[in-house]
């Protein structure tokens, strides 16, 4: 019987095969990934070398999970879930140093747990912001917490105090464990810490904060998912889940950023962000113009008029079958805006 390596997880039970144990030594569970990304090859012929790479990879890091996903933005790549941002960035790096693979990875983002209106007790796992039922069938989503403990100076407990409210935590014990170093713990949503927390920690403190956290279960939050439309069509890869409080800001500078980055078309292009059906923020870049009345010197001003007219009919029908390419800086661009 032939078995492969990827099969044997850690903390499995071997014993031999003519003398068997009749209970496996517990104590050990799966590792459960805390936070989902998607990496993509940069170049789409190189999926299956991504594939293979990955599962060299996987031979030696038990904790890497990935499944293969499909995005229209991105062609074809991996869902992958990490234990957390240093683990992705390891995979990242190992990726690029040791198998010379050049991958785009889209927003990070944590496992939530999604329930419907007509099914309120089945859980919709969402991974990725595709995963979230529409608003108007969705009851509530519950996001994971977590309990943090930060360790610092007590000339800092204000700016640390300061940074973890704005990232929706609630302080629940202040301890001076010396005059000069306190103890503050927090609760606060995983998907918080994802990003800049740690650097933003460290900034604030002038590097006299350690942070430690652990998982605490789910709680029921506000979140909404932020669409990307360019030319009416929605950008997937691009989507996020937010807080409700937020969605409105990272909508408005995700268009501002992309109307800076994409190139000018033949046609008007609108870059909206959308909350289900509702735009709450929009851009537009102008379309490249040729100047058709240049060749009428003075003379009648319905010739203009008519010639401005046919022009305008173009470039509306352009706009109804153009297809938007979003360039490379662009999009990475965009995803640092989530940082």
């Amino acid at each position: 019987m032939n078995h492969e390596a990827k099969e044997v997880q850690v903390g499995d039970t071997i014993t031999l095969a003519a003398t068997p144990t009749d209970a496996p030594i517990d104590g050990f569970e799966e590792v459960k990934p805390m936070v989902f990304a998607g990496i993509y090859p940069v170049d789409t012929e190189d999926y299956e070398e991504l594939r293979n790479s990955m599962e060299k990879l996987q031979l030696n890091d038990a904790s890497l999970v990935f499944q293969p996903e499909s995005s229209a933005a991105l062609g074809f790549g991996f869902r992958c879930g990490f234990l957390g941002m240093l683990h992705l960035e390891i995979i990242q790096e190992r990726l690029e140093r040791e198998f010379d693979m050049s991958v785009i990875t889209t927003v990070p983002n944590v496992s939530y747990h999604a329930f419907t209106k007509k099914k309120p007790d089945e859980i919709i796992l969402v991974n990725n912001p595709t995963d979230l039922p529409e608003p108007s069938v969705l009851d509530h989503v519950e996001e994971p917490f977590i309990k943090a403990s930060v360790i610092t100076k007590a000339g800092y407990v204000g700016n640390v105090m300061g940074l973890c409210i704005e990232k929706r935590g609630q302080i629940t014990n202040q301890t001076y464990l010396t005059p000069e170093r306190v103890e503050l713990s927090f609760d606060m949503p995983l998907a918080e810490i994802v990003f800049d927390f740690y650097d933003r920690l460290k900034s604030v403190s002038r590097g006299y904060a350690s942070f430690d956290y652990s998982p605490i279960g789910l709680r029921t939050s506000k979140l909404v998912k932020v669409d990307i439309l360019l030319n009416g069509n929605a950008v997937d890869a691009l989507s996020a889940l937010v807080h409700a409080d937020n969605a409105y800001t990272l909508g408005k500078k995700m268009c501002e950023k992309l109307k800076d980055l994409i190139p000018r078309q033949q046609f008007d292009i609108p870059i909206q962000a959308a909350i289900g059906a509702k735009i709450i923020s929009r851009e537009t870049i102008k379309a490249v113009r040729k100047d058709v009345t240049a060749k009428c010197y003075g003379g009648d001003i319905t010739r203009k008029r008519k010639l401005l007219e046919k022009q305008k009919k173009g470039k509306k029908k352009m706009r109804q079958v153009g297809n938007v390419e979003i360039p490379q800086q662009a999009f990475m661009a965009v995803l640092q805006l989530n940082d």
